[in-house]
């Protein structure tokens, strides 16, 4: 019997979407009852034919997957990455069986449990109680299952306060804990997470992430969404890069990551400049990023032995003492480290109301050779995030520099492990005997 549990063959995703004229575009009353006249009469076009309803003046055709093949092994953890509009969630839909792919076919042996958004499968009307029952049952489990695995799914989720509670009036965070718990006990074959788990707590996600090791480990099969390479290159040993709705590379975890940050490192430079942002409501705006160096200039190439500068732009509509500007500092998908602002300054000092220049120095003898993409964030502290969804934004390299290190720093660079290679003083005390 083949260990295969999934295969696919030339699947492709297509989507018609409509175009319309913007209202500014509209200038007369005769202008706007035409339009109306218009889109009626194509909806009722489309009903009688049994097309799907598309609004729009005009319609385009977009493929969100196109000659996407592939296979997976039985007791794999694959991980599936890719930019946003890659065409992940599409293919999870198909391999869920939730949507049909417009050409190509997959193969998929065994009960598939999937997590592609929070509260999967729940009756917002109904309690935790109910909906692990109702939930189970979609997957396919009896009666007598769920009821086996209930407890476990109770104290995994971490909600049996509030089992008897309307899911609806359940925070993200509770929906999630709750849905995971069901997805991952209830023993399905196939497991497919998609980035759900970003809501949880850091806890946890840790949490989630040391049950689907445990999956993989009884032989069953996982496909793992997520845009934390960290958590894909510790849970997968191999992955899936998407770009454009095309299978880029399959291959090892690393291999594809690192060919995932190859094609990240193309769209980036030294300097972010934000798209236009009208959402009013938002107490800041970051307008900029430039990585300098000491003398005041943009550059992406870095000695080990220079400093490097990070300079934020933001606009501040509604100072708040709470405000905290800060980035993620990645390499090889993991997370360096996180600075903020408030690091080394008191809360609320050089955020006044209008616009705001931060400058963040990552010392020299820090970082070894290599691609540094750095994520920025903007938030109120313990209130809610403003930005925190931008993709790796500005790239800079470091580059070994063996001419100020000692005799002996040039060998022992290239062998020392670990993530950074800061240059710590040692000294000698002598001692008498």
């Amino acid at each position: 019997m083949s260990d295969t549990v999934i295969k696919a063959e030339n699947l492709g995703k297509r989507y018609t979407i409509g175009h319309q004229r913007g209202r500014g575009d509209q200038t007369t009353f005769r202008e706007v009852l035409v339009q109306n006249a218009r889109n009626l009469w194509n909806k009722s076009r489309d009903l009688v034919a049994g097309r799907p309803v598309i609004v729009g003046d005009t319609l385009e055709e977009v493929w969100a997957l196109k000659d996407v093949s592939f296979e997976i092994k039985r007791g794999e953890a694959v991980g599936i990455i890719g930019r946003n509009g890659a065409g992940k969630s599409t293919l999870l839909k198909i391999l869920s069986r939730i949507t049909e792919p417009t050409e190509g076919r997959v193969t998929i042996r065994g009960r598939v449990a999937s997590l592609l958004e929070v509260g999967t499968g729940f009756h917002s009307e109904l309690t935790g109680r109910e909906n692990i029952y109702l939930n189970g049952t979609i997957l396919g489990m009896t009666r007598t299952e769920i009821k086996k695995k209930f407890d476990e799914i109770v104290a995994f989720s971490e909600v049996e306060r509030y089992l008897d509670t309307p899911v609806k009036r359940y925070s993200s965070g509770m929906y999630v804990r709750l849905a995971f718990a069901v997805a991952a006990h209830l023993e399905p074959e196939i497991l497919v997470v998609d980035e759900v788990l970003a809501v949880g707590d850091a806890e946890f996600q840790k949490k989630c992430l040391g049950k689907m090791g445990d999956v993989t480990q009884e032989g069953r099969t996982v496909l793992f969404v997520s845009h934390n390479m960290g958590a894909v290159s510790t849970l997968c040993s191999s992955a899936i890069l998407l770009n454009s709705g095309r299978l880029t590379r399959q291959g090892t975890t690393q291999q594809v990551i690192d060919e995932y940050e190859r094609l990240e490192a193309l769209e980036v430079r030294s300097e972010w400049t934000a798209p236009y942002n009208d959402d009013a409501e938002a107490e800041a705006h970051l307008k900029k990023i430039e990585i300098l160096d000491c003398f005041d200039q943009k550059r992406h190439i870095f000695k080990s032995s220079e400093p490097i500068f990070i300079k934020f732009t933001i606009d501040i509509d509604k100072p708040n003492k709470n405000l905290k500007i800060g980035f993620d500092l990645t390499r090889n998908g993991l997370i360096l480290f996180r600075s903020e602002q408030t690091d080394s300054l008191p809360p609320g000092s050089l955020i006044k109301k209008g616009t705001n220049i931060l400058v963040c120095r990552i010392p020299p003898d820090i970082l070894r050779e290599g691609d540094y993409f750095l994520r920025p964030m903007v938030s109120i502290h313990m209130v809610h995030w403003i930005q925190n969804d931008i993709a790796p934004a500005v790239l800079f390299t470091v580059r070994f520099d063996a001419s100020r290190s000692s005799y002996h720093m040039s060998i022992t660079e290239s062998n020392h492990p670990g993530i950074i290679f800061p240059q710590l003083i040692w000294t000698v005390e002598l001692t008498t005997s």
